[in-house]
């Protein structure tokens, strides 16, 4: 028999413009002990069960075509809110590491946000490009939130900042 690990997701955005360069889908996982105050997806933070799904399964339903990369992002799936120094012993974020071509590392500062269109939530956090596929000028975002409209009416916002 085949089993694959089940991960505890979120919520999925299959297309957006405004978590990285391109055309993203983004993957928002569940349970998160930092709880950084201000954090833009406080509803991430408790480790309650979501959505299971198995990794192929999530793309099998989710990815669409023309989607350029997946943004993974907190809750914490393991890295979210770490530098790269907490996670480089781990075999698991070392393999992980392999298929990452940036990791935003350090945690979400309030009293730091982020002034400028650099995906990032603060000025603390570092890009870190783990391939040469991107550069930092990639990263500078049309917008610092987005709001996405979907064909059953539901609104969702997204990106680096709370609308109001």
């Amino acid at each position: 028999m085949n089993y694959e690990v089940l991960i505890n997701i979120h919520s999925i955005i299959p297309a957006s413009r405004i978590n990285g360069p391109g055309k993203r889908m983004v993957i928002f996982f569940q349970g998160c002990n930092n709880k950084c105050p201000g954090c833009f997806n406080p509803e991430t933070h408790p480790f309650k069960i979501i959505a299971e799904y198995a990794p192929t399964s999530l793309l099998n339903k989710f990815f669409r075509p023309g989607i350029e990369g997946i943004t993974v992002s907190g809750g914490d799936p393991f890295y979210t809110g770490f530098t790269y120094e907490q996670l480089e012993n781990s075999t698991l974020c070392r393999t992980i590491f392999k298929y990452t071509d940036v990791l935003i590392d350090g945690r979400f500062e309030e009293a730091n946000m982020e002034p400028t269109l650099l995906a990032r939530g603060s000025t603390n956090q570092k890009l870190l490009f783990l391939s040469s596929r991107y550069n930092e000028g990639d990263f500078i975002m049309q917008g610092k939130a987005e709001l996405i409209i979907g064909a059953d009416g539901a609104v969702t916002h997204t990106g680096f900042s709370k609308v109001a």
